[in-house]
């Protein structure tokens, strides 16, 4: 028998990569299940909170992190399932069924993976305090909570809202705190944008990064991770689940099941690990300024003697100092450096071998496929086919590549 069709409204923000995964979650949900829901999401839906009340429904799933938003459906009478961040405090909570993200552990897990990387000084880079953003003032209490159990003092900076206007000021004031902070320091970002002004600040002083600072976000988001020349970490939060599970539990409610008002907390997926997080405890100054220009230039084709010009030493001195640091030369490290960056395109990008070959500066895609076959015993595409199985499911190698 079919179920009875249903209005769904969905009071989330599509131009926010959180609000999209959720409705990605949602409709996981939906394709995995026989609700028949009639979906409605409007683009600019906050210009009709005053008029809700109008619309006539069967549910709602709302970001619940807009206070607007928990206020305009305090008194609805349709089932609401409610989407956003968690709370220290329980009274925080909205009283209707509740898919939190759950922020302590999402800043832990960024916390627990620059001091796996060995750094001991840490700080975190929030936003102004607001109430529309109460998510960001919980994940800075969490950053000072997990650090001060773990016996660390944490430098915090709340930065300036991102206006047109006054953005030259807010990244002159981020500069001054920076150049405040000690060397080497983990800092986690609230969210990936604010991640985003770390690294444009750090590389317009000649900050290093991660040598001087290791920086990782909260979102995971790929616009922000293209913009910045840095790749920068970040936490991947569970929305696609906490979509899937909001719209779950709201189908059980339209079919006669009560839910109070509980909450189920979603916890981090993983930490997606680039190059603002490859911190090496490197203490000679000249290697660390070498193994920088290296991890900036490696894939542009760049030799031994350039390395030594940026750092004007002698060939003899520099490999001296490199072996002791990193154990091998200059040269493995430009070798090192390209691989690395290979793997990296190969896992997280759908880009032609051929294409990813020229990125990463090697001569031809042949060249690639011995080194791939030298360190890791299998082609690129084999290599690919082992991280991405999903993506190679209706796809032969053949139609991936020119190598025969």
């Amino acid at each position: 028998m079919f179920e009875k069709a249903h209005s769904i409204t969905l009071l989330l923000n599509a131009s926010k990569i959180f609000d999209r995964q959720i409705i990605e979650g949602i409709g996981r949900y939906l394709q995995a299940s026989n609700a028949d829901w009639d979906l409605y999401l409007e683009e600019d839906f906050l210009t009709r909170l005053d008029h809700f009340d109008e619309w006539h429904g069967d549910g709602v799933i709302a970001d619940f992190d807009n206070p607007a938003i928990e206020k305009t459906l305090s008194n609805t009478s349709v089932p609401v399932v409610g989407v956003g961040g968690s709370y220290q405090d329980k009274d925080s909570y909205p009283a209707v069924p509740y898919v939190a993200t759950d922020n302590y552990a999402l800043v832990e897990a960024a916390f627990e993976h620059l001091r796996q990387k060995g750094i001991e000084r840490f700080a975190f880079y929030g936003s102004p305090i607001s109430h529309n953003q109460r998510w960001a003032q919980e994940r800075e209490q969490a950053m000072l909570s997990i650090t001060k159990r773990h016996g660390y003092e944490c430098y915090v900076y709340r930065g300036h809202a991102v206006r047109a206007e006054t953005w030259q000021y807010s990244q002159k004031r981020l500069t001054d705190w920076l150049k405040s902070l000690p060397a080497p320091t983990g800092i986690v970002a609230v969210t990936d944008s604010r991640a985003r002004h770390l690294l444009q600040a750090c590389d317009h002083l000649g900050l290093l990064i991660p040598e001087r600072f290791a920086v990782i976000g909260i979102d995971d988001d790929e616009l922000t991770r293209f913009l910045s020349r840095v790749s920068l970490s970040s936490v991947r939060q569970g929305c696609l689940e906490m979509g899937f599970q909001a719209a779950k539990i709201l189908h059980k409610q339209l079919k006669g099941t009560t839910y109070n008002a509980t909450q189920l907390l979603v916890p981090p997926v993983s930490v997606a690990e680039r190059q603002s997080t490859d911190f090496k405890a490197i203490k000679d100054p000249l290697v660390m300024q070498a193994s920088h220009f290296i991890r900036m230039n490696a894939c542009r084709g760049i030799k031994v003697d350039q390395v030594l010009d940026h750092v004007s030493i002698s060939r003899s001195n520099l490999e001296t100092r490199f072996k002791e640091e990193r154990g091998h030369s200059i040269h493995t490290e430009i070798h090192n450096e390209k691989l690395n960056r290979a793997c990296r395109m190969l896992k997280e990008t759908d880009l032609h071998s051929n294409e990813i070959a020229k990125r990463c500066g090697y001569p031809s895609v042949q060249y690639m496929y011995a080194l791939f076959r030298k360190h890791f015993d299998q082609t690129p595409v084999e290599y690919r086919q082992k991280l991405q199985p999903d993506h190679y499911k209706n796809q032969s190698e053949s139609s991936l590549t020119n190598i025969s």
